[in-house]
């Protein structure tokens, strides 16, 4: 009788499928939140240096245009949707006795909402005042209030939610 077979007999096919409804929800919230860290990291290291170097009415008109186009329903249905399945996923360790894993699972999310918070209180506040800059008549001026703050706040977001994603690995290890 293989680990699988054993378990089955043991705990039975109710607590079976449950396991894997765990195990869904975890995975779905571990990708969501990779995929976020993965967002904010490339920004910190890679978008926002390059545009370190354009001219101030090239970054305001550049980061405009990705202001509208990352509202879309791909960027949204994982930012936004992602907390679905985290939640479920700390719902669903609690009556399991998920004491190697809940833990984790509650770190990432808080680092997550963190992240959620500074993005909604700071970046996104950011990003409207550039966008109602328009085509600004001193695009420097709009530069200077806009740039320095969104790029630090964008490196403790990439960070936090580096760190929501680093404790859902762990949570998924554990949960093995």
């Amino acid at each position: 009788m293989d680990d699988g077979e054993h378990r089955r007999e043991v705990l039975g096919e109710g607590e079976t499928l449950m396991g894997a409804v765990r195990d869904v929800a975890l995975g779905l919230a571990t990708l969501g939140f990779g995929l976020m860290a993965g967002l904010f990291y490339a920004f910190a290291v890679a978008v926002m240096p390059a545009l370190r170097g354009a001219a101030d009415r090239t970054f305001v008109d550049v980061m405009q245009r990705i202001n509208t186009a990352i509202l879309n329903r791909w960027f949204l249905s994982v930012y936004v949707g992602v907390l679905l399945p985290a939640v479920a996923a700390a719902a669903l360790h609690v009556p399991a006795g998920g004491r190697a894993v809940l833990p984790w699972v509650l770190a990432g999310l808080l680092l997550y909402l963190v992240m959620f918070l500074i993005t909604g209180g700071v970046n996104v506040p950011l990003n409207n005042k550039l966008d109602a800059a328009g085509d600004p008549a001193d695009p420097a001026a709009v530069r200077r209030a806009f740039e320095g703050v969104w790029v630090r706040w964008n490196v403790v977001r990439a960070l936090t939610s580096t760190g929501a994603f680093a404790c859902l690995v762990v949570a998924l290890v554990r949960a093995a």
